[in-house]
């Protein structure tokens, strides 16, 4: 006699991705303008409000809590 089991099928779970910058010493959040674009595409969409953008880097993507988190950053304006 067989045994069986019903087949799982497997979910997948398209997680938001969330942006995170420091400007003048506080770190915020940026939303994602598009789910369809690059993350360098939304690094120079959010250049034009925040010029410090212009010459970051991106770190990540990093996985937390269902959310991929990349960010944004720069050595402009540090001393040391």
């Amino acid at each position: 006699m067989l045994n069986l089991k019903p087949n799982k099928m497997l979910q997948t779970l398209l997680m938001p991705r969330v942006f995170l910058m420091k400007d003048k010493g506080n770190e915020f959040t940026l939303t994602d303008p598009d789910p369809k674009w690059s993350v360098e595409a939304v690094m120079h969409f959010y250049a034009n409000t925040y010029p410090t953008l212009t010459t970051a880097k991106t770190v990540g993507p990093e996985i937390t809590n269902d959310t991929v988190l990349y960010r944004f950053e720069t050595t402009m304006g540090t001393k040391g």
